[in-house]
């Protein structure tokens, strides 16, 4: 976080962390993203005396740096590239994953629905490839608190690396810890001091009780599942548990529109379900939970099973897409933090999008 004296009033203004990546022209270690006039994109690392070759010609990095965001570029064959500074939803979609990643769409319901507020106290586990992290960063600001805890070093190693170089350095208000929430969360947070409790894992009602302890009363917990089994599983559970309030479940379907004249209709290709929100908040302490009355269909609770990993969906990534994944993040946070900021590959293709 930095200082610097505002022509608004006269006095010091705050800076953000990373704001300064985002305003004025063009400079070198800048990220661009590059639009032809297909709609396709490049992302790309502006480094002084590199050129960027396609097979529609090439240009230059010194060409752009110095430029306005927001303008165009012409390669060596005449085909103009529009020039702009990836949102952080772009950004999300092109980083390297270890594992999947939670997509804009649900990160910003998340961010809503949750009531993620600047100065909020948030604990998120687990990180996975660090996209969600950046959206909770963003939303509790410098002054506030997301505290991060992954099972899996490999992922944390990732998702560091990926905040990171978005921000353009540690960012002041994000702790990140190794290991079972469990285990971490009663070290990291006295009980009833945390505002929100953001949840993307397998298995998260086995977790209930930390979770619940380390609630304020009113404090929201919000849990990303990717199947219907998970969903029912954890509200359930919710409810059984009788801290929280009636559990709320949704899911965001995003389908863009083609807009030409009068042809106006929706596109062939949607981002459909991507997994499900439930949402609940925590009751105070000797308060019972609200039943609601309901009339549940013959057959809606069958004798308890044990659920395995496999009803739950799970899918790990390979142990060799993580060796990979983990020497490219490395590689880029590493040339960042040295001041050596590498051009050439585009981070992102639109076959990279569906790994």
């Amino acid at each position: 976080m930095t200082t610097t004296p505002s022509s608004d009033s006269g006095r010091n203004a705050v800076i953000p962390a990373g704001a300064e990546w985002r305003r004025g022209p063009f400079r070198a270690g800048d990220r661009v993203q590059l639009t032809d006039n297909r709609g396709r994109l490049h992302t790309i690392t502006l480094t002084p005396g590199e050129e960027f070759h396609t097979h529609r010609g090439f240009y230059r990095h010194d060409d752009i740096i110095g430029k306005s965001e927001g303008s165009n570029i012409e390669t060596s064959s005449g085909i103009e590239y529009q020039l702009l500074r990836p949102l952080l939803s772009d950004y999300v979609l092109s980083m390297p994953r270890g594992a999947a990643v939670v997509y804009p769409k649900d990160a910003a319901q998340i961010v809503g629905m949750a009531d993620i507020f600047p100065g909020a106290r948030v604990i998120e586990a687990g990180v996975g490839s660090g996209g969600l992290t950046m959206s909770l960063l963003r939303a509790v600001g410098d002054n506030g608190s997301v505290h991060s805890i992954e099972r899996r070093e490999d992922f944390a190693a990732i998702a560091k690396a990926n905040v990171e170089i978005f921000f353009g350095g540690p960012h002041p208000a994000w702790d990140l810890s190794i290991g079972d929430l469990a285990d971490v969360l009663p070290t990291v947070a006295e009980k009833g001091t945390i505002d929100r409790v953001v949840l993307d894992m397998l298995a998260p009602w086995e977790n209930l009780d930390v979770v619940a302890d380390a609630l304020a009363p009113g404090g929201v917990f919000i849990s990303y599942v990717a199947t219907a089994t998970q969903l029912s599983r954890l509200a359930e559970d919710l409810r059984a548990d009788g801290r929280f309030t009636e559990p709320l479940a949704w899911e965001s379907l995003v389908r863009n529109w083609h807009l030409e004249g009068l042809a106006v209709r929706p596109v062939h290709r949607m981002v459909g379900h991507t997994g499900f929100l439930i949402q609940t908040r925590r009751l105070a302490d000797g308060t019972e939970a609200i039943v609601r009355k309901r009339r549940p269909a013959k057959g809606a609770y069958p004798v308890d099973e044990e659920w395995t990993a496999e009803d739950m969906g799970e899918r790990q990534p390979s142990e060799k897409k993580l060796r990979k994944v983990r020497r490219d993040v490395t590689a880029l946070h590493e040339a960042a933090e040295a001041g050596e900021f590498r051009a050439g590959e585009p981070l992102y293709s639109d076959e990279q999008a569906d790994d």
